[in-house]
């Protein structure tokens, strides 16, 4: 099961509401992400990940309830909580019109890391990202697939505990996708830490995924893919979260 590993959770969700005026966008949201646990959180476009992602990343702060990174409260310890967490936001966030190694120094000076650490820590994870022949190049000069290795790179630069992504792969193409997913996913193996990819795609969740699915505020499911799935008595997860939230199909996308 989820939420039983000995220790702290990766990330700890704990009845949170947040509203806007009148509209209730969350409600009473719980779930937890375990270390070296890929965790899906799936839901349509305006189900509520996006605000989720605002509150544990603190750009918003908490109404109604906790969130934890490894412990850390982010209302209470934003700093403790904050130096251990790496995002990819939905909207692209690195600067055009310096190179990629610029962006990724200048990231490492926000978090104080000296210059001749963070470049051996850049050089280190262009390699990974296959990507160290384009240290110099301007990031306009990029495909939108690299940009977001890149900008994976960038969170990984302080070396976090917790990763959390924002519809990191809408608009690139089913190669780049894919290529930015498994990269990920060996992030988890390699590096052991604790992951929420956020999506509306239902084709990048895998059976063996914690899946949390998010509607209109509400958390519907929490669990291993295929265990939802079975539970629903569906075929597959598409079906499953289908069954869930009433929803109709759209070719790729939980829509």
């Amino acid at each position: 099961m989820h939420g039983t590993s000995i220790g702290p959770q990766a990330l700890a969700i704990d009845g949170v509401s947040h509203s806007y005026g009148a509209r209730r966008a969350l409600d009473d949201v719980t779930f937890a992400v375990a270390p070296k646990t890929f965790a899906v959180l799936l839901g349509l476009n305006g189900a509520g990940k996006s605000t989720l992602f605002a509150l544990v990343t603190r750009l918003y702060a908490t109404q109604r309830g906790h969130v934890r990174i490894f412990d850390h409260d982010v209302a209470r310890a934003p700093g403790e909580a904050l130096r251990i967490l790496g995002v990819v936001f939905q909207s692209r966030t690195l600067d055009l019109d310096l190179s990629v190694m610029q962006n990724l120094m200048y990231h490492a000076a926000l978090h104080g890391i000296d210059k001749c650490t963070a470049r051996a820590r850049a050089e280190e994870l262009l390699a990974r990202i296959a990507l160290s022949d384009r240290g110099r190049d301007k990031v306009r000069h990029l495909s939108g697939g690299q940009m977001r290795r890149v900008e994976i790179a960038r969170a990984l630069l302080h070396r976090p505990r917790l990763l959390v992504l924002d519809e990191p792969t809408v608009g690139l193409d089913i190669t780049s996708r894919a290529d930015i997913l498994g990269h990920v996913r060996q992030l988890i193996a390699e590096e052991g830490i604790g992951v929420l990819w956020a999506t509306h795609l239902i084709d990048e969740v895998a059976d063996q995924d914690q899946v949390i699915v998010l509607h209109q505020g509400r958390v519907l499911a929490d669990g291993r893919a295929d265990k939802i799935v079975a539970d629903c008595g569906a075929p597959d997860i598409r079906a499953a979260f289908t069954n869930l939230t009433g929803a109709a199909q759209t070719t790729g996308e939980a829509a």
